[in-house]
């Protein structure tokens, strides 16, 4: 895969996530493929892949906008900044327009992806929405839990100051 075709592949991706057919989103990425949503946590395979597109993510937020920017790709993995938005459908949040940016982590196997990871702020997300701190609070607690049971992390705290990974050590 070139770097343009890096570059459609996120086109094709952002407009099937705006879209709402989860199954085509799905089509995005490899059979055992696994999306680490930082809201709705880790799915794994097409069809996890395709309920939390369609009737998680869908259910919740109308309006949906998705846009990469700036994708670079190594013939292996890629990332991109991206800004997305929603207007809540959640009764208690219902009619909110939220608006984030966030960076992507893709790792590409066969011209699909097998990996895809999140970092964005969720915090911006909460303010606009109006969510109480406790229920903040409560959230962030869960997110610092996945952070630090991840392999990669756990690596990482285990090497000592000054050491560095090596790339075999994450590879999915």
């Amino acid at each position: 895969m070139t770097g343009d075709e890096f570059a459609a592949l996120l086109s094709d991706f952002t407009l099937s996530a705006e879209s709402g057919d989860g199954a085509r989103f799905a089509r995005h990425f490899t059979e055992d493929g696994i999306y680490h949503d930082y809201i709705y946590g880790p799915h794994q395979g097409r069809a996890d892949i395709a309920h939390m597109m369609q009737d998680l993510f869908h259910r919740d937020a109308a309006d949906y906008r998705w846009e990469m920017f700036d994708p670079v790709f190594d013939g292996r993995q890629g990332y991109a900044w991206s800004l997305s938005s929603f207007t809540s459908t959640i009764p208690q949040f219902k009619g909110q327009r939220v608006v984030i940016d966030g960076m992507s982590r893709f790792i590409i196997r066969d011209g699909l992806i097998a990996e895809y990871r999140e970092s964005v702020n969720g915090g911006v997300a909460m303010a606009q929405l109006g969510v109480e701190p406790d229920r903040m609070t409560k959230v962030f607690k869960r997110w610092t839990g996945w952070l630090k049971e991840r392999p990669e992390t756990i690596d990482y705290l285990a090497r000592p100051k000054g050491s560095r990974a090596t790339r075999e050590t994450h590879d999915p």
